[in-house]
């Protein structure tokens, strides 16, 4: 596997963004269909709205790795992958340490070759929460999961259906289980699943392939498993926290967009939440239009499964509390290490602070500076983003890779909105 040099954006702020703006297919969908098209052997899938980001890049390459014939045309954000000889159980270290969502392939390869082997876990480092409610899924479906100190092996053994129960709603542990239990001969039921639009989205695609799902949206899905699954074809759902991001970028800039196929149905508590604050959406059809023209207001946020405030949103409108006439208090309930924002926007003038009880408290309103930042993760670096478009003088936000991994052309898609970013090799 092979990653350019290091990137940076820089961006200069102060100018509000105007204008209409694609929104991106649906990252935590995408994923998790590209794992699932390896289920089959049986023709070629097509995947349609497939976003060009590093996530989806290293899929391609987990996917190719194990045998899988894979063509992502990006231009036309179109993937097609053909699963019909793959040739190896092992999800190896280069790629799966990059890539936390490595274990969403183990599903297909228990199912084809009767194992699976993952020779290294990465992606964000975002705390305690880790991987193991997969693993117990899956030996709770009759798998042997035998972890050593640099690889997790897992053997099929018997694979039948059980009654399934997560600790907490995870959408990658629902679907992934789901995909575990499709092929799985009898019932699952799975008790405690997510509630999230890509789950659903990901239910539809594994229907269209055969599989028998009923329950989705419920929080209690039951599998039947089926003989076989079949290619299909199928076109991704906008992703809702891009389209998030895209409508804090019009509200921390005083801007008007168009954003194009975001649905406010998807926003949960997130659409209360900035209305609230002062910003407008107004729906015309296929296209949600975002402003913001009055003075922000301060809020009050903790984050929840959906359909409740999304963590994946939890830095962004941190970043956008800053300008907001009096303090924020914001609580992280999903994942513990999702702070490392505090710190950033402090470097850059802004009154923030986490408070004894593990609640952070925003002092606005705060003029923010351009200053060098650090992305520490995928949220805090597109949250830097907001921030360095709304400070005085440039920001400099490193490493880009971080935030390529989950939001697509982020420099062309807010240059056509007025913005002033480039992504620059960084020395």
């Amino acid at each position: 596997m092979t990653i350019g040099p290091e990137t940076c954006y820089r961006v200069q702020g102060g100018i509000p963004l105007t204008g209409t703006v694609f929104v991106q297919g649906a990252k935590n969908a995408a994923l998790k269909m590209i794992a699932a098209s390896l289920l089959t052997g049986e023709g070629r899938t097509v995947l349609r709205n497939v976003p060009a980001i590093e996530d989806v890049r290293r899929a391609v390459e987990l996917a190719q790795a194990v045998g899988a014939v894979v063509k992502f045309h990006e231009a036309e954000r179109t993937l097609v992958v053909d699963a019909s000889n793959l040739t190896s159980f092992v999800l190896p270290a280069d790629i799966a340490r990059r890539f936390r969502s490595s274990v969403l392939f183990v599903p297909a390869l228990l199912h084809r070759f009767g194992e699976a082997v993952i020779e290294g876990i990465g992606g964000c480092n975002l705390g305690s929460r880790n991987l193991d409610f997969h693993y117990r899924g899956f030996a709770r479906l009759g798998a042997i999961v035998d972890e050593r100190e640099n690889e997790i092996h897992i053997k099929a053994g018997h694979l039948r259906g059980a009654h399934l129960y997560l600790d907490t709603p995870s959408h990658t542990g629902t679907e992934n289980l789901i995909m575990a239990a499709s092929l799985a001969p009898g019932t699952t039921i799975i008790d405690n699943c997510a509630l999230e639009p890509e789950v659903l989205d990901v239910i539809a695609f594994l229907s269209k392939m055969g599989a028998d799902i009923s329950g989705g949206g419920t929080g209690f899905v039951t599998v039947r498993g089926v003989s076989q699954l079949t290619a299909t074809e199928h076109t991704v759902m906008p992703d809702r926290i891009d389209a998030g991001v895209l409508a804090m970028a019009a509200a921390i800039t005083g801007g008007e967009l168009n954003l194009v196929g975001a649905s406010l149905e998807h926003f949960g508590v997130v659409r209360w939440k900035l209305e609230q604050m002062g910003v407008e959406f107004t729906p015309k059809g296929a296209v949600l239009q975002v402003r913001r023209d009055r003075t922000l207001r301060p809020i009050n946020v903790i984050t929840s499964p959906y359909p409740g405030f999304a963590t994946d949103l939890q830095s962004p409108i941190m970043a956008l509390s800053c300008l907001a006439d009096g303090n924020s208090y914001i609580r992280e309930t999903i994942f513990d290490g999702r702070y490392g924002l505090v710190g950033e926007l402090n470097k850059m003038g802004a009154k923030v602070e986490v408070d004894s009880g593990n609640v952070v408290i925003v002092h606005g309103p705060s003029t923010l500076k351009g200053t060098k930042v650090v992305a520490h993760d995928l949220r805090t670096g597109i949250a830097l983003i907001l921030a360095g478009l709304a400070a005085e003088g440039e920001t400099v936000v490193a490493p880009g890779y971080l935030i390529d991994r989950g939001h697509a052309a982020v420099a062309e898609r807010l240059t056509t909105l007025g913005a002033d970013i480039t992504a620059e090799e960084s020395g």
